[in-house]
């Protein structure tokens, strides 16, 4: 029976380390994320400067898309670490605070996905009236 224990450390162990390694990832595309939209914003500035009022938003959205991307994709890792934790949970009282982060950081990549639906609506909507514009 000592076999087990022996096991079930190096289960845990090699568990910790996937879960380590899904939330550097996660950090890894927040940072990478933040870079691009940086990148973005200053391709994006020189064409703020000259769009009249009406379509300044178009800038604005892709820049939403672009961060909201990384976001939704840094969240879907790191309820993988969360649902890796949950097999190497301890008690009771453990898995209820893994529960309620995975409950929460589902909720934000849902509503997020949602928001980002919505950007690229918008996108479209916002190109298409561009595009009527300058064919008139």
């Amino acid at each position: 029976m000592k076999w087990i224990h022996h096991v079930e450390e190096a289960f845990s162990g090699f568990i910790g380390i996937i879960q380590l390694a899904f939330e550097m990832i996660a950090v890894f595309c927040i940072l990478l994320g933040l870079v691009q939209t940086l990148r973005l914003a200053i391709q994006l500035l020189p064409q703020m400067k000259l769009m009249p009022q009406g379509n300044s938003d178009t800038p604005f959205v892709l820049l939403r898309i672009k961060l909201g991307s990384w976001l939704a994709l840094a969240l879907e890792f790191q309820l993988g670490a969360d649902i890796l934790a949950t097999t190497v949970a301890p008690s009771w009282e453990s898995l209820g605070k893994l529960g309620a982060i995975s409950i929460i950081r589902t909720f934000l990549n849902y509503f997020l996905n949602q928001e980002l639906v919505e950007q690229v609506e918008l996108r479209e909507k916002l190109n298409e009236q561009s595009q009527l514009k300058s064919g008139e």
